[in-house]
């Protein structure tokens, strides 16, 4: 895999330039946390779906080229329908250009987008169009090293306001994840 430089639309940063990216994905596969779904990692994502009331969360893992939801929420019924009629459905992996973790990932602090419309920087993000994401609430997931490996965020179709009390439960969330997934990773079990 290569490292590609963020792409520009229209003068925008569409994907911020991330140089940790190789170091990322080499501690990412060194941890066994590269590409593996993991059940416990569902768990956290519901809980945070359901905290929060959104339908979509996520524990993602930012690679070079792509981000892998290791913990994966979302609703039975994809909750956008896309113009041509087809249901959005959000699988496991996205490009690196989609979204919104990546941008937490490089900015290494917790982003809260009520609505990504207003912000002309997220609003052209590929996600809007295909899978209907208005909201975003994510936090880096940052280990002992101070190596951002990913995000623990909820994403809604419509637009909200998150409130500090979710901005604060998915900082912490974000906080506690990474120490058991680094305690998981030196006893080879999941967190």
């Amino acid at each position: 895999m290569s490292y590609e430089p963020p792409r520009r639309v229209r003068g925008l940063l569409l994907t911020p330039e991330d140089k940790e990216a190789p170091a990322r994905a080499e501690r990412l596969r060194r941890l066994g946390l590269a590409d593996r779904p993991d059940p416990a990692l569902d768990v956290v994502a519901r809980h945070l779906a359901g905290h929060t009331g959104a339908p979509y969360a996520m524990v993602d893992f930012v690679g070079e080229d792509r981000q892998f939801f290791a913990g994966l929420c979302v609703p039975p019924v994809a909750p956008f329908v896309r113009e041509d009629g087809s249901a959005a459905r959000l699988g496991r992996t996205l490009p690196r250009d989609h979204g919104f973790c990546p941008h937490v990932v490089v900015r290494r602090k917790a982003l809260v987008l009520e609505d990504v419309r207003d912000y002309p920087r997220f609003a052209g993000n590929p996600v809007v169009d295909e899978y209907g994401i208005h909201a975003y609430l994510g936090a880096p997931l940052t280990d002992s090293s101070g190596m951002v490996l990913g995000t623990v965020c909820a994403m809604d179709t419509e637009p909200r306001v998150w409130g500090r009390a979710a901005l604060e439960t998915v900082k912490a969330l974000a906080a506690e994840l990474v120490g058991r997934l680094e305690r998981g990773a030196e006893d080879g079990l999941s967190p």
